[in-house]
């Protein structure tokens, strides 16, 4: 027991401290503990959904092994990344947010959607590493259990922020899901095209697709906390 404890460090020391970073990020108008609980909770049951789908795909003939396309079809690995793994990833995290936690009392501000959206990935991540991490040695774990969160969350704050912020302004829900979730799936899409297909080379290019989502989010989040307190300076 206490070595398959220590097999799930890799796993566990970055939920807490991602955990930690939003407490602290979320500090201005904290959402209730038991709704982050949630949220993530919802996170790891979007990634059975997931699965779920994948393998709804191979009733269909659509399953494919993406490392397998990626020595025998890097077209075929595109298509399968972008219309398969990022839809289906995206979608699944997407699902939780808008049938739940867009429904939260305490879901009034943009930044809420940044942070549930990220609980959400951050669930799904987790569940994802404890599968993986275990079957890697103790520096890929540690690598994995780090960049793997990180990965989730730039792609759900993307949906997370513009989705939450419409629903807010209570317009163009609807378009507003279907345009964040499409340039999300693409961005995941490509993400894994490189990073399976190009595992030497294109790592570096992975790579600046999500230092660029993260450094945007930093922005965006700089941007709503500075609004919050013109907002208080003036009431």
């Amino acid at each position: 027991m206490l070595d398959y404890l220590i097999l799930l460090l890799p796993v566990a020391l970055p939920v807490a401290f991602w955990v930690a970073y939003y407490l602290h990020m979320d500090r201005h108008l904290p959402e209730p503990k038991g709704h982050l609980v949630l949220a993530f909770a919802l996170g790891g049951v979007s990634f059975y959904l997931g699965l779920l789908l994948y393998r709804l795909l191979g009733v269909f003939g659509l399953r494919y092994d993406a490392f397998a396309l990626a020595s025998e079809s890097l077209p075929g690995l595109l298509a399968y990344a972008v219309l398969a793994i990022g839809v289906i990833e995206e979608v699944v995290k997407l699902i939780p947010f808008v049938l739940v936690i867009l429904r939260f009392a305490k879901f009034d501000e943009p930044l809420d959607g940044i942070v549930y959206a990220s609980m959400i990935a951050l669930g799904f991540a987790a569940v994802e590493n404890v599968l993986y991490v275990p079957q890697l040695s103790s520096a890929a774990a540690y690598a994995r259990g780090f960049v793997g969160p990180v990965v989730h969350m730039a792609f759900a704050s993307v949906w997370g922020y513009y989705v939450g912020r419409a629903w807010l302004r209570r317009r163009a829900v609807v378009r507003t899901v279907i345009a964040s979730l499409t340039v999300t799936a693409l961005l995941h899409g490509f993400y894994d095209f490189v990073v399976i297909g190009f595992p030497e080379v294109g790592l570096p290019f992975a790579a600046l697709v999500v230092v660029g989502l993260w450094v945007r989010r930093l922005f965006v989040i700089r941007d709503l906390h500075a609004s919050y307190g013109a907002q208080r300076s003036v009431d």
